[in-house]
């Protein structure tokens, strides 16, 4: 699974941050990098993916 969801972080970012925080500030975050270009959308999501494992992703932020 890990490598499926690092396929679809260089595919479509913000679908990758989607799919392991849901709707929240991350996901909107990585939308605009997304649309102000790329690759800092890609960049993101690969980073915030990483910096977060799956099973702390649904913890609330502090």
């Amino acid at each position: 699974m890990e490598f499926v969801r690092l396929l679809i972080a260089f595919i479509v970012p913000p679908v990758a941050v989607y799919m392991q925080f849901g709707i929240g500030k991350h996901f909107w975050i990585n939308l605009v990098l997304t649309l102000a270009g790329f690759v800092p959308g890609m960049l993101h999501a690969v980073y915030i993916m990483a910096a977060r494992p799956p099973g702390l992703a649904k913890l609330p932020e502090q």
